[in-house]
């Protein structure tokens, strides 16, 4: 048993250090056959360690982030890792010097990069200004800490685990953390949900006690690209073709905004500036362009044009009542 968990640390090492690496060298290498090596990486893959026999004469190599160092180990595995040393002292005898240095090799590497995680999430927590929901203090430091969490879960591509608020209750949630979007002062979430199993938007403020899973995933980037192609409600509703024309007043301002589709605009005589864009969230535009008031006018479609007619004439019966 020793000498196959020594020949599969090996194997993990020779594979990220030579990537392409073929069945023949890795049994060279590890003083074994090509056939305990094709068991080997049978044994890896049901342990959850992504690596790819990437064809023919191209031999094998990591998916993902996948990387030795850091360990991506959660902090109970490192402690029950950790165990291993009191099981040790019983059995030391049967040991062969080259397991004990295996292990400590993995123990120190563990250590630091725990403490390289302390100092990077620190400096990075320091680069985050959000807004923060009115029943919490001034103190960010949690939401800070969740945006480097699932930052970090982000990069090494690592599903997480965690509670959500939604309508006053919580779920626990487990979700692959594709991308952060910025929102005015918060931040949204693109994740795949595992239970929903599609790609949700969660908002950062409602995502509580976060857990890295050792689970690693990979981004489907055609997911992501239709994500805004998707209506959000999942019914079969077509897209809605909006056409908008911006007031000089604001053309400088709609002009300099990111946006995550892209829309197509029209310079036009006067000034003035002609936005068309094909959308499936049609209450997020609208909110959006409340804040450009009367700068703002939707020519296409009626039915959007004549409901904005309706809220601009219910906040004016309200504003035309003195305040009680």
């Amino acid at each position: 048993m020793t000498d196959r968990l020594i020949r599969l640390m090996r194997i993990i090492t020779l594979v990220q250090a030579k990537p392409g690496i073929l069945a023949r060298e890795l049994a060279e290498r590890c003083e074994t056959t090509e056939r305990t090596i094709y068991r080997d990486m049978e044994a890896l893959s049901a342990m959850h360690i992504p690596i790819a026999n990437m064809g023919h004469g191209r031999g094998y190599m990591f998916i993902s982030q996948f990387a030795m160092y850091p360990l991506n180990w959660s902090d109970d595995e490192t402690a029950a890792f950790m165990h291993l040393a009191e099981v040790m002292e019983h059995i030391r005898p049967l040991l062969k010097p080259a397991f004990e240095s295996a292990y400590e090799k993995v123990i120190a590497s563990s250590q630091k990069n725990k403490t390289e995680r302390v100092e990077w999430s620190e400096h990075i927590s320091g680069l985050f200004k959000v807004g923060l929901p009115v029943w919490q203090n001034e103190n960010s430091d949690m939401m800070n800490s969740t945006l480097v969490t699932l930052l970090e879960a982000s990069i090494s591509q690592n599903t997480i685990e965690a509670e959500y608020l939604t309508e006053g209750n919580k779920i626990v949630i487990q979700i692959d953390p594709y991308s952060l979007v910025p929102r005015e002062y918060r931040f949204d979430l693109l994740a795949y949900c595992h239970q929903s199993e599609k790609l949700r938007r969660f908002q950062v403020g409602r995502i509580q006690n976060i857990r890295i899973l050792p689970r690693t995933f990979r981004k489907d980037d055609f997911l992501l690209q239709n994500y805004f192609r998707t209506p959000r409600d999942g019914k079969a509703t077509e897209w809605i073709a909006f056409k908008i024309r911006f007031f000089p007043n604001a053309v400088e301002h709609v002009m300099q905004q990111q946006y995550l589709v892209r829309p197509l605009l029209t310079s036009e005589p006067g000034g003035t500036l002609l936005f068309e864009v094909i959308l499936s969230d049609d209450q997020e535009l609208l909110t959006w362009l409340t804040q450009y008031g009367p700068n703002a006018e939707i020519l296409e479609p009626k039915e959007y044009r004549n409901r904005m007619k309706e809220c601009l004439d219910r906040w004016q019966q309200v504003y035309k009542q003195a305040p009680t």
